[in-house]
């Protein structure tokens, strides 16, 4: 296989060579890594991420989402030993609900393939925006951990966050880690740092979901993902390293900036495909 053309460099996909300029790549580089940085502290990776993508030619959103995933899980993955190693969070919590939230990938990626996210945008953004206002009006919302639930409940609750954002997340995919750490934040009782944490192990699930679907549908574009995923490796090292030293304030912090960031880009399409309609 000829790695490079005369249109750029060239990657292997199930379904034949897509072409890539030489600055393009370096584009898809540097926002990988900004995209790991973001995912690592608070999520959101996807908003960087994705409309890059799409930016090289050739290439559907269909693969987009799919290299996207390929490319994060080496971002996430990366973050999750981090905060692993460094804040320790509770597997009993995170490890059962890493697994619903890969159930629930799964069969969001499968809805992805069907139905258009032009129907889900309008909700999400409404749900963002509520979500904003709630953390910007509660300063002391997330600085500490107090739980809510204990025992089963607790479990079931954790569950049910796993399942839904995890579906979102196959179907979607923007702002799956800033929807994970409010839903634990304001659900469970954790602090920003813990449910920081816990959210990569859950997102690398679901991005592992997503995965193993995609895989055999040929979607994936392997050079232009592994690149993405080099890095997301760098990225979300270096933003769970900030994360931990910087505490639940900072994440909380860029946590709205980046939910800002998501509504306002979320919003532009909403506005775009209704004035197209």
């Amino acid at each position: 296989m000829e790695l490079f053309t005369g249109d750029g460099y060239a990657w292997l996909t199930g379904s034949g060579l897509v072409g890539i300029q030489a600055g393009t790549l370096v584009l898809i580089i540097v926002v990988g890594f900004a995209a790991g940085w973001v995912d690592a502290v608070v999520g959101g990776g996807g908003l960087i991420q994705l409309p890059a993508l799409l930016l090289v030619p050739g290439v559907t959103p269909v693969q987009a989402l799919a290299t996207n995933k390929l490319g994060s899980i080496f971002g996430t993955t990366t973050s999750s030993i981090t905060y692993y190693r460094r804040v320790h969070p509770d597997l009993r919590t995170g490890v059962p609900m890493a697994l619903v939230a890969l159930a629930g990938s799964f069969g969001g990626a499968i809805v992805a393939t069907l139905l258009p996210p032009e129907v889900f945008k309008p909700i999400i953004v409404a749900a963002l925006v509520a979500v904003a206002i709630f953390t910007a009006v509660k300063p002391t919302v997330g600085e500490l951990t107090k739980l809510r639930h204990t025992g089963a409940r607790h479990h079931a609750v954790a569950a049910t966050i796993g399942l839904v954002i995890g579906f979102y997340d196959g179907m979607i995919g923007p702002g799956t880690g800033s929807f994970l750490i409010i839903a634990m934040v304001v659900f469970l009782g954790y602090n920003f740092l813990e449910s920081s944490a816990k959210a990569k192990l859950v997102n690398m699930a679901t991005n592992l979901g997503a995965l193993a679907f995609f895989l055999p549908t040929g979607h994936l574009l392997w050079g232009l993902g592994l690149a993405l995923g080099l890095a997301n490796m760098v990225g979300g090292y270096t933003g769970a390293r900030m994360a931990i030293s910087k505490g639940s304030r900072f994440i909380r912090v860029v946590f709205l900036i980046v939910v800002a960031a998501l509504i306002a880009r979320l919003g532009y399409d909403v506005v775009s495909d209704a004035l197209a309609a």
